[in-house]
């Protein structure tokens, strides 16, 4: 089809229409492929693919299924209250309030504030890491000779960058970030040993407990040894479910957990929309 023209450029790109690509978000999300029990409609359908970002407002009880279909993907994750984003993921409280520098199932992700962001409610990876951040531009140039986000080894914090600026967001608004799928542990002398991936399929699902605004970038983590910029893709599902609620065993789990659960209501109840 001829695009020499306006009418030609017009008429090819409306063709496209309904192409699907591996890496793409569906709208709208669709049919479940295989759902979870008592799990809702989705609202969220996307695979990103490897060194792209990606951006969600997700409402309170929605549940948010991450998964790396191919083995080297790594999920970099900051969340933000969607009204009020200067109350965001403070990963420094995610570990020391609950004991805790590793992630996994029934984690809760902290704000500043003491409240609850999201719960790990599954994770079937347990390569996770909550120490190092992701990657930046400077990192990246030395390493694979680039890190803008147009290149072929684009940096977290650069597509972050992005993602932020779509959600009225800037660079003073990032704070450090997650990463789901490639692992980090501490050794003996302090020193961080960099365990990779659990291998193709594995999943983590973060059920939200406020309204809030999830950023992801799919790019390397920065302690990766690999000389090549490897990173495939990943899945993203979310669909409506509950927030935990008291009767829940993750509320009372520990005194921690328990008391950043009551935070977070005591704040909801005070705005009446609990």
């Amino acid at each position: 089809m001829a695009t020499a023209t306006t009418y030609g450029a017009r008429d090819h790109a409306r063709a496209q229409e309904g192409t699907r690509a591996e890496a793409m978000p569906v709208v709208p999300a669709g049919d479940w492929p295989d759902p979870p029990p008592d799990a809702g409609p989705l609202v969220w359908a996307e695979t990103v693919a490897g060194g792209n970002y990606t951006h969600k407002v997700l409402a309170r009880g929605t549940e948010l299924r991450l998964t790396d279909p191919h083995g080297d993907a790594c999920a970099h994750v900051l969340l933000y209250v969607a009204d009020r984003p200067w109350e965001r993921l403070n990963v420094a409280d995610t570990v020391k309030v609950q004991w805790n520098a590793y992630l996994g199932d029934g984690v809760l992700l902290l704000s500043d504030q003491g409240r609850v962001l999201a719960s790990l409610v599954a994770d079937t990876s347990g390569r996770h890491d909550a120490l190092c951040g992701t990657s930046t531009l400077v990192r990246n140039t030395a390493r694979y000779g680039d890190g803008s986000p147009q290149s072929p080894s684009p940096a977290g914090r650069e597509l972050f960058k992005l993602a932020a600026a779509k959600n009225g967001l800037g660079p003073r608004d990032l704070p450090p970030s997650l990463s789901f799928f490639q692992g980090v542990e501490v050794r003996d002398d302090g020193t961080l040993d960099f365990t990779g991936s659990a291998g193709p399929g594995t999943s983590v699902t973060l059920r939200t407990e406020q309204d809030v605004t999830v950023l992801i970038a799919n790019v390397p983590h920065p302690a990766d040894p690999r000389p090549e910029y490897v990173s495939t893709a990943l899945e993203v599902l979310a669909w409506r479910a509950r927030a935990t609620e008291p009767d829940d065993p993750l509320w009372n789990a520990t005194p921690e957990g328990r008391r950043a659960f009551l935070n977070t209501a005591e704040f909801r109840t005070a705005r009446g929309s609990a």
